[in-house]
Parts: structure tokens; sequence; C-alpha cells
């Protein structure tokens, strides 16, 4: 029982996953969002069925050459969250 107790307890603090095994940012808040980039620095995020994207603490979680975006997510309380994320400097060239 009490097995079952903790696992409860814990699953409450997990940020809910996307089949993909990401975790989905429309079943959770803003602030749960915000906060587990702040813990993990760089984490891949579900923002809908099929897509998905690396968000980021700040610019030391981008490789060389990139750049910090501005990004909004959907979550359970906010079609606009607030993120960043990482982004290629180079403008694209289609000849």
């Amino acid at each position: 029982m009490a097995v079952a107790g903790a696992a409860l307890a814990l699953s409450a603090v997990q940020p809910a996953m996307a089949q993909s095994g990401r975790p989905d940012t429309r079943s959770m808040t803003c602030a749960q969002v915000q906060a587990l980039i702040s813990q993990r620095g760089g984490v891949v995020l579900s923002t809908g069925q099929h897509t998905f994207d690396r968000y980021v603490a700040n610019r030391n979680f981008c490789q060389h050459g990139e750049i910090l975006k501005r990004d909004y997510v959907p979550t359970r309380d906010n079609n606009r969250c607030y993120v960043q994320r990482c982004a290629n400097n180079q403008p694209f060239y289609f000849d």
C-alpha cells in the first residue's frame, strides 16, 4: 500500500508524457513547462500530436553559431506560454 501511495505522489510531480515519451506542454501549466526547462536547461517537449521541439533555459544550451529565439507553446492554462529555443543564425537561400 505504501508503494502505491509513493508511486501516486511521484506521478503527480512528473510532467505528463505524450505517446512518444516526451513531456507534453498541452497537459501542463505554463509554470510547469517553464520550471521543467529551467531545471533541465534544455528539454525536448511535445507541443501537438505530431509536433515537438527542444526548448532551452538560456543561450548556454545552444550550439556554437546558434542564437536564442523567442517562442510560445500551448499549455493547459495558456495558449501562448513564453519559452526559448535555439535557432540557426544563418539565413536560408534557395536558388
